[in-house]
């Protein structure tokens, strides 16, 4: 449980600003070798890697509490372009219907910012765009534009200003809804 905090908190700080952005190297570095010893590096189907995974899972450790505190994600965004048959281009956010909906797309959006493995990432994209998609059928097509907001100086937080970061693309096209059937 130990090595899961450290391998946490080093990761935290890889990914720091201002003075401790300096270091970022030395905590990656820190953050892949505490990584190695919880099991990260080893295949997903190794007997070590499931034994660690079920621990992590069963304590709770993997969702955010190796610090003994909620998760605090990055500040990561997800937009959807949407295509139209006449050729139009709308943009679109996920919309969500309660308080307690948007913090748990934010942890989903945390999980997908961190996931290494690519086709996981994309299927749980893929799900959100589905979902997207069947808001705005007549679309022909998505794209789900996946990537993070930089935390914002003073300065910037007060010209309401925010720098995006673009980080993956999928482009996803659904089957046509079927007409509804016509009663006899």
């Amino acid at each position: 449980m130990l090595a899961v905090s450290w391998q946490q908190t080093f990761s935290i700080l890889a990914q720091s600003y201002g003075a401790a952005e300096t270091l970022g190297p030395f905590w990656q570095r820190a953050a892949d070798l505490t990584g190695i010893a919880v099991g990260q590096d080893l295949r997903l189907s190794n007997p070590l890697r499931k034994a660690v995974t079920a621990y992590e899972h069963a304590t709770g450790i993997e969702g955010g509490y190796g610090f003994f505190a909620p998760n605090v994600p990055s500040s990561y965004k997800l937009v959807f372009e949407l295509r139209y048959p006449d050729g139009h281009v709308e943009f679109d956010l996920p919309h969500v219907s309660s308080a307690a909906t948007g913090l748990r797309l934010t942890s989903l959006l945390d999980r997908i910012g961190r996931s290494q493995y690519e086709p996981l990432r994309e299927v749980m994209l893929k799900m959100l765009a589905y979902t997207m998609w069947q808001a705005h059928p007549e679309a022909t097509s998505l794209r789900a534009v996946f990537g993070y907001v930089d935390v914002p100086t003073i300065a910037d937080r007060t010209a309401g200003e925010e720098s995006y970061h673009f980080l993956y693309a999928y482009e996803f096209s659904f089957p046509a809804a079927p007409a509804p059937a016509q009663p006899p």
